[in-house]
């Protein structure tokens, strides 16, 4: 099993509850297909650097997951399925980025606590 994390950018005209709703969705994708989930960010609206499809915010979320490599293909597919979805990145994670989310993480507990 690889870790992986992705990012993606929900339209800006969803309530909180529909945003919820999708992002519920894409981690059920995870779940359902045997993916461990490690962490979730909701990071909130925020500009984009340009503008996509006459929008210049968007909602953006990070999930980080432990899965094997054929679940990645399975959850793209469903990102390019769903209107709400303006983009995503899915990004393979080597031994130092999941030794710095680990330490990441850490720190982000501890300053909440």
């Amino acid at each position: 099993m690889n870790n992986y994390e992705t990012v993606f950018i929900l339209t800006p005209v969803l309530s909180d509850v529909q945003m919820k709703e999708a992002v519920d969705k894409f981690k059920d994708v995870l779940t359902q297909a045997g993916a461990e989930i490690l962490n979730e960010e909701n990071w909130g609206l925020r500009k984009l650097a340009y503008p996509i499809e006459k929008k210049s915010t968007g909602f953006y979320q990070l999930i980080e997951f432990k899965a094997e490599p054929t679940i990645v293909d399975t959850l793209e597919t469903q990102f390019r399925r769903d209107e709400r979805v303006i983009r995503f990145l899915t990004v393979k994670m080597e031994k130092y980025a999941v030794e710095y989310a680990e330490k990441r993480r850490k720190k982000n507990t501890e300053t909440e606590a």
